[in-house]
């Protein structure tokens, strides 16, 4: 219970006290993730990767526009740490901007999913009765739909840029979270200080900002890590599919697709560098998300 909502409904020293305890409880979710080794290693994977990516070609300069005919596949060596791919790319520096285009993406539709399906789920939960079952009918008949045919469908109907990838991606992953925050608020909006708000006649979309969807930024929060690894995949999977964006831009996944068609060539640094970029991203969001998880527990339960 968030100190903002006790008060609502006690005063004078009760309320005091609450509020230091709140102080001091409000940093018991940090130290319990700074506790877990995993969910630290994975963050500072995911720190390293970005600034990789998005800071890297600012001290590692490379033609990313224009081919090199003559410098196709060309080992890892003196002027290419990486090696170059198929049209000439230095591979290194493509890796960088790759980085860019998935990370972007990931971001992205992990924040579309987030903010539809929590206020999705928030509202329902929150009014309750036929509306409630109206709008999860709504989410159950998109769940019976198989996501990868519907981002199949939307990737061949429009065409493939990285606004385009957020929308559709963030589109259909929103259903998760929505169920996720829809369970909070139904059990949300029997606490007292939610009772007390609505009879002092807080408005009813404050009321879900602030009592609702604000003692609900734990089961957000980690659901929020999970969406940017699941989005890292789709894009990925679209992209090996041939449905991703289109050269000169790239992303992992379709450097990775791009490689597997050299694989019995030899040319190893075309496959592996790009696999593990997707690998160790993902494994670290999910790392992320369960020390988010395990952290929040911790806190709830010491609460």
């Amino acid at each position: 219970m968030s100190m903002e909502n006790v008060t609502t409904v006690l005063s004078g020293d009760e309320a005091g006290s609450l509020q230091e305890a709140e102080a001091s409880g409000g940093w018991l979710w940090l130290r319990a993730f700074a506790d877990n080794k995993l969910a630290v290693a994975g963050l500072v994977v995911v720190v390293v990767l970005t600034l990789f990516s998005f800071l890297g070609p600012l001290f590692y300069h490379t033609d990313q526009i224009h081919t090199r005919i003559g410098m196709e596949t060309l080992a890892p060596g003196q002027g290419h740490p990486l090696g170059t791919d198929d049209v000439g790319y230095d591979q290194l520096g493509r890796l960088m901007v790759g980085g860019q285009t998935t990370l972007e993406v990931a971001f992205g539709a992990a924040a579309v999913a987030v903010i539809v399906g929590v206020a999705w789920g928030a509202v329902a939960g929150y009014l309750g009765g036929f509306a409630d079952a109206l709008m999860m009918r709504v989410v159950d008949a998109l769940l019976a739909i198989p996501a990868l045919l519907l981002l199949l469908y939307l990737a061949t109907v429009f065409q493939p840029n990285v606004v385009m990838l957020i929308v559709v991606v963030g589109l259909t992953a929103w259903l998760v979270p929505a169920r996720l925050v829809r369970a909070e608020a139904l059990t949300l909006r029997t606490r007292e200080y939610v009772l007390a708000a609505r009879t002092m006649g807080v408005r009813t979309p404050t009321l879900i900002g602030r009592h609702i969807v604000t003692n609900s930024i734990g089961t957000i929060l980690v659901n929020a890590t999970f969406q940017v690894a699941d989005a890292i995949l789709v894009v990925a999977a679209l992209s090996f599919l041939g449905l991703g964006i289109s050269p000169p831009a790239t992303n992992w996944g379709a450097m990775l697709s791009n490689g597997l068609n050299y694989t019995y060539s030899g040319y190893w640094w075309l496959t592996y560098p790009p696999g593990v970029a997707i690998v160790l991203t993902v494994v670290a969001f999910n790392l992320i998300g369960d020390g988010l998880r395990d952290a929040f527990g911790l806190d709830a339960r010491r609460r």
